[in-house]
């Protein structure tokens, strides 16, 4: 299935990544998947790794949020159950708060060639509104293309997981504050949005990589290190090592 907002040619402007020289990756997949702690996982690998510029930047931040006013509407999204908000308002919210990330982090940090860490983006939408919500996915794509102005991860990593897992990871970690509007979505709404993640996936297999999130945490963690390091070092962002392996063949740097 193809996305306007996601699709190669159609997602970026003629200069959209001519000076966007930075690295950005995404983590994605349904609640409860474990994203934070293998971005936790990333966290600590990036750190480490023999970076070619000093000033290299490690920026981590998530959606909705990343500015103060795309926090607001997270809270109001999120952490307000007793809002009635209808599915399209809801989309408009996530869209409005992407535009303020995108303009205010997201994009200056790549211009300046440093590394976004993710959680969560327009392949999120997609899912949640387009295809939980039903309002179709090819509208939020839509709804969403101004937002993100060419704006495309370098990698998805989508953690997949059976919505009923997940939603028993969610129950034990959340017992004692309860679940926020989306999370507590029903059983069908989870189904549809694993199926797009997946789909979505499907669509553009160089971008993304799909993990089982019922392997162990440290396995899982390792074959994100692999590709993520491989990535930098294709962009020359990272300097080979004997841990790190050659950078490849300059042909494969994009």
């Amino acid at each position: 299935m193809s996305h306007p907002a996601l699709d190669p040619a159609s997602a970026r402007r003629p200069d959209a990544l001519d000076d966007r020289t930075g690295y950005f990756v995404v983590f994605e997949g349904g609640d409860g998947t474990g994203k934070s702690t293998q971005k936790s996982r990333l966290h600590k690998l990036l750190a480490g790794l023999p970076w070619v510029h000093p000033d290299q930047r490690i920026i981590h931040t998530r959606e909705p949020g990343g500015t103060p006013l795309a926090e607001n509407v997270r809270t109001l999204l999120l952490e307000s159950p007793q809002e009635h908000i209808t599915p399209l308002t809801e989309a408009y919210l996530f869209a409005a708060a992407r535009a303020s990330h995108c303009a205010e982090v997201i994009d200056p940090a790549l211009r300046s060639g440093h590394v976004v860490v993710s959680d969560r983006f327009l392949a999120s939408s997609v899912a949640y509104q387009g295809a939980g919500r039903q309002l179709g996915e090819d509208l939020v794509s839509r709804l969403n293309a101004p937002a993100v102005a060419g704006l495309r991860p370098d990698l998805t990593i989508v953690l997949d997981l059976d919505p009923e897992l997940g939603a028993h990871r969610r129950r034990a970690r959340q017992h004692s504050v309860g679940e926020d509007r989306i999370e507590s979505a029903g059983y069908a709404f989870h189904t549809r949005l694993r199926n797009s993640f997946l789909a979505q996936a499907a669509a553009d297999p160089v971008h993304h990589l799909v993990l089982d999130a019922t392997g162990e945490v440290s396995d899982i963690a390792r074959t994100i290190a692999q590709r993520v390091q491989q990535d930098l070092l294709t962009r020359a962002l990272i300097k080979p090592t004997a841990s790190t392996g050659p950078a490849g063949p300059p042909e494969s740097r994009r």
